[in-house]
């Protein structure tokens, strides 16, 4: 053990150290993709109260459970029917290559479920490949087309992000090739920094009238999305309501992103679980929930994270980061024959399992680059298969635990099949502490 004087300080440890001198070295702030890296508390934190007397378990073998979802029931004509509640979040082409999306769209027609363009317009290999599209509508407008937004099955107004509530993201100069230039209409080659904010709305009242525009040109027939980032939740989803959205999509702090600041990263937002606690309330309080749905995005990683989700009310999950680890990302080893490139990962500074880069477009496995070369080693077909398989154990995880809770549907799942085993995360779900009736927080229960 080190003697006082060798002590690290906690304030100035050898992180904020290195942050420091790099900052003072080249006055730039650090930009870079994924998700935050910090300790957050995590649907890790919260635990099912399965059958044992007192409830009545289901047997797995002989007694189905529904994992049938449908979004967009408020005003659509024709809502999403989805297999599963697992969808995938909207990550663009720009950000992944095209081969990536195409994989992504086949696997998530597989699965029976919807996948969603993400900033920069849509793709033919998307589109072909997705049996269920959803079109983002985003602040920058990049690749924004009246026809392709016709041909999706549903629409989502982009207010915000997890990772970025407040601010726009970044698609560095190495990544705008020149298909990627054409679609966003930007010159090749050179950075581009996305709006944080719609150029023709500024508030609730605009949302609505941009909304109703968006059902106009769409005769009524999809469902309208409005995706935020976990902020000034309890407010932002009323409003979202009031303004005519068919389903919230929110993202909490977890969530990934292609590249911004790391202090957006790291230091706006709130963590997915209080999050959603906060939605569901806000829904609740406007007696609308199950008439909007509701879905949660930011850190889901498993299938018990998807069954802890829809037990605290939301309806359905999306999945971004996770995905891209199921196609191959922070792998030491791509293609078929799994040839190594662990080289590449140390010409960027770093390993497989620690790689965050995926902003240079110099991916190693493909997955985030346009570069030809690079581009060519995630093979579309074996990718595809990955995802579905993920989705597969995902979807079984959730109905396990679904039938040991004695649901026949996992929508069934509630507050009352959950515990939190931390008082912080007991506060933040809304669910007792493990071994008592206190939920930290909530207001005495009166006679």
């Amino acid at each position: 053990m080190h003697p006082p004087d060798y002590e690290e300080s906690y304030t100035l440890n050898r992180h904020v150290l290195a942050y420091i001198r790099q900052a003072a070295e080249r006055g730039l702030y650090e930009i870079r993709g994924l998700g935050a890296k910090r300790r957050l508390p995590t649907f890790d934190d919260l635990v099912f109260l399965t059958a044992s007397l007192s409830r009545y378990p289901l047997e797995g073998y002989r007694e189905r459970c529904s994992t049938r979802t449908v979004l967009g029931t408020r005003f659509a004509k024709k809502p999403l029917e989805l297999d599963i509640p697992i969808t995938i979040a909207g990550m663009s082409f720009g950000a992944l290559s095209a081969r990536a999306k195409e994989a992504i769209g086949r696997a998530a027609t597989a699965a029976g479920t919807s996948t969603t363009t993400g900033d920069g317009g849509m793709t033919r290999e998307e589109r072909q490949a997705s049996k269920l599209l959803v079109y983002q509508c985003l602040p920058s407008r990049y690749g924004f087309n009246p026809d392709d937004l016709r041909r999706a099955d549903a629409i989502e107004v982009v207010v915000g992000q997890g990772a970025k509530p407040g601010g726009g993201g970044v698609l560095l100069g190495q990544k705008i090739s020149a298909r990627v230039a054409e679609m966003r209409t930007l010159p090749a080659g050179i950075d581009q920094r996305s709006a944080c904010r719609h150029p023709d709305w500024t508030g609730p009242d605009d949302l609505a009238i941009k909304i109703a525009e968006l059902r106009e040109i769409t005769d009524w027939q999809v469902p309208i999305y409005v995706k935020i980032g976990a902020s000034r939740v309890h407010n932002d989803v009323k409003l979202a309501v009031k303004a005519g959205a068919d389903v919230v999509v929110l993202d909490g702090m977890q969530g990934g992103t292609a590249a911004t600041q790391q202090v957006f990263i790291e230091h706006a937002g709130i963590p997915t679980l209080p999050a959603l606690r906060q939605a569901v309330e806000a829904l609740e309080e406007l007696k609308m929930r199950g008439v909007v749905q509701l879905i949660i995005s930011g850190g889901i990683r498993t299938g018990a994270d998807v069954a802890k989700a829809l037990a605290m009310g939301a309806d359905a999950v999306a999945l971004g980061q996770a995905i891209l680890v199921a196609l191959g990302c922070n792998s030491p080893t791509y293609g078929l024959a799994e040839t190594d490139c662990t080289a590449d990962y140390q010409r960027l500074g770093t390993a497989p399992g620690f790689c965050h880069h995926c902003h240079t477009g110099l991916c190693p496995v493909g997955i985030t680059t346009q570069d030809e070369v690079l581009e060519t080693r995630l093979d579309v077909e074996q990718a595809a298969r990955r995802v579905r398989n993920y989705l597969t154990v995902l979807t079984l995880e959730l109905t396990t635990l679904a039938r040991a809770c004695g649901k026949s549907n996992v929508h069934h799942l509630e507050r009352e099949d959950l515990v939190a085993l931390t008082v912080e995360a007991a506060a933040m779900a809304g669910v007792p502490l493990a071994g008592t009736n206190w939920i930290p927080g909530a207001k005495p229960q009166t006679d």
